[in-house]
């Protein structure tokens, strides 16, 4: 797939960008060389791959619940900033 000066200048006004002669001179051969690339891969005889979300086997590595005691109130409201009654006070958003 080739891609055009013109498609960069229109993605170039969808993100808002304001690129010199240069840039899009630049950015349309990097992009072209980048479909170009794709398309390669688009080649690759996958007929015998399985699809798969991960690369690599995943597996649940985070530990087991344990019930044990929380913090101290009083410890933890010592860093705060402001505090009441024993809770955080925090400015009032509407």
């Amino acid at each position: 797939m080739k891609i055009s000066r013109k498609d960069v200048e229109h993605v170039a006004l969808l993100a808002r960008l304001e690129l010199t002669e240069e840039e899009i001179e630049a950015y349309t051969g990097q992009l072209d060389s980048i479909l170009e690339y794709a398309a390669m891969l688009n080649r690759l005889d996958t007929d015998n791959v399985e699809p798969t979300a991960h690369a690599v086997p995943l597996h649940n590595v985070l530990r087991t619940d344990e019930v044990r005691r929380s913090i101290e109130r009083e410890k933890a409201l010592q860093n705060a900033p402001d505090s009441e009654d024993g809770f955080f006070r925090v400015p009032k958003i509407v």
